[in-house]
């Protein structure tokens, strides 16, 4: 069963958007009319699409079909047409859930159309299916060609928040608050359907500012979710506001995911608050596989140990495990586990490509510290720099170049040298005047080494960044 507190605890506060709550009481029955219409209305296959604005209408949505054991396919509300197009002639939803006060595009008319309403009244389904069956198609980014649908199954949503609550001491005790969107794995599986399997509660703040969450956390929140461009504007605002300061202070947990959330905002954080922020490692077709644990040691830049049922490992260009636990040593992680995705709906071809001896392929590069820590330094496909005869992660050459105080922002990419294989090239956005290529270039020879030091520095007013707050590095080429 995916949300036993539905049955045990109908008095205790389960969702809260806004000023709008729902008690788990009220969850139960209004998701339980909601999956009898679904479970009467979806046809074959049984997919659901879910309009995914922030709200109260899309939780309770999404409780429903899993609760009537129909996928659900999330929707971004900013959404082109020509990736809806695609993504409901690939997924085929049988009906999409929606606030009933939302005007649909065109490429959803034909698809029927059910509101989420907050009053309907009966009793939830008990006979959910089996945990292999699927729970989730969520569509990648498609960084190349059109996006993947991601078929996550119920075992991979159940054995990641599972492992989540062992990792984080998360308990029903807990209120998590955050500003994250619904239409992708954070804001929804971890962010909404985390609390819920745990008995706990939700507080979406809709908007993301400091302000706001720091309100929630001063009034019993315990735990915040939130990307590194949120954490980097908390880093700017507790630094001049005391009572800011003393609002985050006050969390239980502070995590950030999505991105590598840079070694500078770490630190600044920690100096105004005390917290150390967790980082945790993740993708769409794995959930999560590592994390800093609660109770463990909190490394800025390091994403912790794999999580309970999740194996991992490092390799080498041709597939062969990397031994080493040398904090040097750079492999793509490849992992396997309960929580992995199933296949991409309807690609075979890609999802044997996406799997090696068994192991899932990341795409991510990383390091392994003596104590088993993981350290991400970027993705195989753009943060890998092979300069020189070495192979240099970006992360942590943008890591040195944030300490440098004339920059407030830093992309690291590689563009081709015909000396050098590929040359190490800065993006910066500057804090104030620009500083000089020179002096950058200095700064990351003296904090690591000259051979990871930028080539080429190129001056930006903003680094493009998807709604995650990923910065797109393709885009930089």
């Amino acid at each position: 069963m995916l949300f036993p507190a539905l049955h045990t605890t109908p008095d205790a506060p389960a969702l809260r958007f806004g000023d709008r709550g729902l008690t788990y009481g009220h969850l139960a029955r209004t998701a339980g009319a909601l999956a009898h219409r679904i479970r009467a209305g979806v046809g074959d296959p049984p997919r659901v699409a879910v309009w995914a604005t922030p709200s109260l209408e899309t939780a309770v949505a999404t409780v429903a079909a899993l609760l009537a054991g129909a996928p659900v396919v999330p929707i971004n509300p900013k959404i082109g047409h020509r990736e809806l197009e695609h993504i409901v002639t690939d997924s085929e939803p049988g009906l999409v859930l929606t606030a009933p006060d939302v005007t649909l595009p065109s490429g959803l008319a034909d698809v029927p159309r059910v509101d989420v309403t907050l009053a309907d009244q009966a009793a939830p389904l008990t006979d959910e299916p089996d945990d292999t069956t699927p729970a989730f198609v969520v569509y990648t980014s498609g960084t190349t060609g059109a996006p993947k649908g991601v078929v996550l199954p119920r075992r991979a949503v159940v054995s990641t928040l599972d492992a989540l609550e062992e990792a984080w001491q998360w308990t029903r005790d807990d209120v998590l608050v955050h500003a994250l969107p619904l239409f992708h794995v954070h804001g929804l599986i971890l962010g909404v359907l985390g609390p819920l399997r745990r008995g706990g509660s939700v507080r979406h703040v809709g908007r993301f500012s400091p302000a706001a969450v720091a309100r929630e956390l001063n009034d019993g929140a315990t735990m915040m979710f939130g990307v590194p461009t949120m954490y980097h504007r908390i880093a700017d605002e507790v630094t001049d506001d005391p009572r800011l300061a003393a609002a985050f202070g006050r969390a239980r947990l502070l995590v950030s995911g999505s991105a590598a959330l840079p070694v500078h905002d770490h630190d600044r954080i920690t100096a105004a608050t005390g917290q150390q922020v967790v980082e945790r490692y993740g993708m769409t077709e794995t959930l999560m596989n590592t994390s800093v644990r609660a109770d463990g040691q909190r490394r800025p830049g390091s994403v912790g140990l794999p999580l309970r049922g999740v194996a991992l490992r490092l390799v080498d260009d041709h597939g062969t495990p990397i031994d080493a636990f040398d904090g040097e040593t750079v492999g793509e992680i490849e992992v396997r586990g309960p929580n992995l995705f199933t296949e991409y709906l309807n690609r075979p071809d890609a999802t044997a490509e996406a799997f090696h001896d068994g192991w899932f392929r990341t795409g991510d590069m990383a390091v392994r510290d003596p104590d088993g820590y993981v350290r991400i330094v970027g993705r195989k496909a753009t943060d890998l720099i092979k300069s020189g005869g070495y192979r240099i992660g970006a992360g942590e050459i943008e890591n040195a170049l944030l300490e440098h105080p004339g920059v407030a922002e830093v992309a690291v990419t590689g563009e081709p040298d015909d000396d050098l294989g590929e040359r190490i090239v800065a993006w910066v956005v500057p804090h104030g005047t620009p500083p000089a290529a020179d002096e950058l270039s200095d700064h990351v020879a003296r904090l690591l080494t000259p051979h990871k030091r930028p080539r080429v520095v190129r001056y930006l007013d903003a680094l493009p960044r998807n709604d995650m707050g990923k910065i797109m590095k393709r885009a930089l080429r």
